[in-house]
């Protein structure tokens, strides 16, 4: 069952994801080459509580850590370790907050710089899919209207969206109803109406879009060895239009 959120839940659920947002801008400011993943992870795991609210990957199925910090052709999931960034790599973060019983959930893909043209760009289409995806979520549009809107403008650029991995509904769980496809015909899902929340991020392969889990069993990467991004935003759908909550 999708819920829709009252005003007050809207607002409960933006203070988590302003944690979320200001993490993604500290995390941001530390991506260079030798810090290490367990670094970041550590850097935003006292942020968050110094914020007041929780980390909520933490624990979550079992995840062992507080944010996932995924490397070049690692797509989600990554756990951060001793590795060090090295120049030239991309690097996921995925931030999940907990406060007062309500989520915040976004993702960003940083360049430890220099990084070639082509991971460059492969970040920007990623980028401005997810923004073609929010575009959608407008009372009265479908909610495949979100995912078609993704696919096409990806696979314009000539990259893959991952199918075997979708966004998802967040409120007083990080995980409700719906689930959010990147991919999929117009015109089909449930009606979107204002006071839906909704986690959108598209994962995006520079190659194919199979992916396959690792031997830790949560970190997730593109089979062919191929780069992946991934960008995400919470929003909720007011009668107005989307509103990103994983904003400034």
């Amino acid at each position: 069952m999708i819920v829709l959120k009252s005003e007050k839940e809207i607002e409960s659920i933006h203070e988590s994801c302003h944690i979320v947002y200001r993490t993604l801008k500290l995390i941001e400011q530390n991506v260079h080459p030798g810090v290490t993943s367990q670094d970041l992870n550590t850097m935003a795991e006292e942020f968050i509580i110094q914020c007041g609210g929780r980390p909520a990957f933490k624990g979550f199925h079992g995840f062992p850590a507080s944010i996932c910090v995924s490397i070049d052709d690692e797509v989600v999931h990554g756990i951060p370790g001793n590795r060090k960034l090295q120049e030239g790599q991309i690097v996921s973060i995925d931030v999940g907050v907990e406060k007062a019983g309500y989520y915040g959930d976004g993702a960003e893909t940083f360049c430890v710089e220099p990084v070639s043209q082509e991971k460059s760009e492969l970040l920007t289409v990623t980028r401005d899919a997810l923004f073609e995806g929010i575009s959608q979520a407008r009372e009265g549009n479908r909610l495949s209207d979100i995912s078609w809107s993704i696919q096409s403008f990806v696979e314009r650029h000539g990259y893959s969206v991952v199918r075997a991995l979708v966004g998802h509904g967040i409120g007083k769980a990080m995980h409700e109803e719906p689930q959010v496809p990147n991919f999929g015909s117009p015109g089909s899902g449930p009606v979107l109406k204002a006071g839906m929340t909704l986690a959108i991020e598209p994962m995006v392969n520079a190659g194919g879009f199979e992916v396959e889990t690792q031997d830790d069993n949560w970190t997730v990467v593109t089979k062919d060895g191929s780069a992946s991004a991934h960008f995400e935003h919470t929003i909720v759908i007011t009668r107005e239009g989307p509103r990103i909550l994983t904003d400034s």
